[in-house]
């Protein structure tokens, strides 16, 4: 594989987090190199659908013929002339793209954020969830409903391919996991949250070493930290250090308490520069971190804000064009 070319992290503001944590979590971005242009999706030159600053729903009929649905949020300096980065955000089973919207703070972030809406799953209620868990829509292929949304999203906005990544809550952190693995040709980088990372999805033939930032309570009664082997869920440190090993980098990794609550492990030495972190909450819940609104069940820690610091490290990487599809 040729040598990935990656953009320098951006920086956000994050009075919350103090500069020590600020440093740490930022350490290791790689620089832009010379000369690195985004790249410039179909659509740019052409009207947005809706107004910048706006989040609206958008209906999608896929290939195969099924009606989904999305949100859409436009950042307030969007430009049809100017290639934006994405972030696609997958909300947990039960949950709602607006809802995640509300609690996730994402929409803050200086890019155009989709928020898809899964199929109604197996088990008790009308739940929407996500390919790869026990519970999935019977049949349901979201890696191609994420191909569609993004052949439509590229088609009618100025998106830059190669800063597209993907984020999502409990089972929509898992499907970003399947993601990395069946679509590294146009997944960028991924941040779960709360992960449940169930041992359903296809095998893991990713194109290249995805990068990944993982952020898990240690107190989580939904997907519990030490794992849950009666349901195939494998312990977060175990998951990580997995992950870690798939991007070849060193078996061990730079842990500092970076807040009374906060310890970060940091993987280096990876391939094409392709890091891996973990961000463990301690006494946290199925929560996301700094979220003002109910995420989950148990504590949410404050000391950081998963927003601001899952885009710190996604956005230092580019999708070089020899990897995208």
């Amino acid at each position: 594989m040729s040598t990935a070319r990656r953009s320098r992290a951006v920086p956000l503001a994050g009075a919350a987090l103090a500069s020590a944590c600020a440093a740490l979590l930022a350490a290791g971005a790689a620089p832009a190199e010379a000369g690195v242009r985004p790249a410039p999706s179909p659509g740019c030159g052409s009207a947005p659908p809706q107004a910048p600053g706006e989040s609206r729903q958008h209906d999608l009929t896929t290939a195969d013929g099924t009606d989904r649905s999305y949100r859409l949020h436009l950042p307030d300096d969007y430009s049809p002339d100017t290639p934006a980065p994405l972030l696609l955000a997958y909300h947990g089973r039960g949950g709602t793209g607006a809802g995640t919207e509300e609690f996730s703070k994402l929409s803050e972030l200086p890019a155009a954020v989709v928020y898809p809406e899964g199929l109604v799953g197996t088990g008790d209620g009308e739940r929407q969830a996500w390919q790869g868990a026990p519970y999935s829509p019977p049949g349901a292929d979201d890696v191609a409903f994420t191909h569609d949304l993004l052949d439509e999203l590229e088609a009618g906005l100025c998106i830059d391919r190669g800063r597209v990544y993907a984020t999502g809550k409990s089972n929509g952190a898992g499907f970003t996991a399947i993601l990395a693995c069946a679509a590294s040709e146009r997944i960028t980088a991924i941040a779960p949250v709360a992960g449940a990372f169930y041992p359903d999805g296809p095998g893991c033939s990713p194109t290249r070493p995805v990068p990944v930032i993982e952020f898990h309570g240690t107190a989580d009664a939904t997907i519990p930290y030490p794992g849950d082997p009666e349901r195939g869920l494998p312990p977060v440190a175990d998951w990580t250090a997995a992950r870690a090993e798939q991007n070849g980098c060193r078996p061990d990794p730079h842990t500092a308490r970076i807040e009374p609550d906060i310890t970060a492990y940091r993987w280096t030495g990876c391939d094409r520069g392709a890091q891996v972190r973990h961000i463990a909450v301690d006494g946290g819940g199925h929560t996301w971190p700094g979220a003002d609104s109910y995420s989950g069940g148990g504590r949410t820690t404050q000391t950081i804000e998963a927003h601001e610091v899952l885009w710190r490290f996604v956005s230092g990487y580019r999708l070089p064009a020899s990897d995208r599809a």
